[in-house]
């Protein structure tokens, strides 16, 4: 599997585990510069939600979360606002991250509010 297959197999397990715990799910792979795109927009309960979605086969090179850097949340945080201009009617905001692993077993960790 290429990381690019891992990566969007990841994302739709992200999206389908969010649904599953009350997100909606506005946007997908939001494109907002060639440094920036956005994973999975959507909104949590009153309060929209970007997700940063990091998937690995395993944890021998690290877990997920270790791949969102400063620079990657730097990036994610120019979307946001880029975003939030687009659609001034969000008032509340944050950044999530959610962390899979795909072996020895599925594992979906999610962090709000990093």
């Amino acid at each position: 599997m290429s990381n690019i297959t891992r990566g969007r197999a990841g994302e739709k397990l992200a999206a389908d585990y969010l649904i599953k715990h009350g997100f909606k799910i506005l946007e997908t792979n939001r494109r907002f510069s060639r440094f920036c795109e956005i994973d999975i927009i959507g909104m949590d309960k009153d309060t929209l939600v970007f997700v940063e979605v990091k998937t690995r086969k395993n944890n021998k090179s690290g877990i997920p979360f270790e791949a969102v850097t400063k620079t990657k949340y730097e990036h994610i945080k120019t979307g946001l606002f880029t975003y939030l201009r687009e659609n001034p009617q969000y008032k509340k905001y944050r950044i999530d991250a959610v962390g899979i692993t795909l072996e020895p077993e599925l594992k979906i960790e999610h962090l709000k509010n990093i």
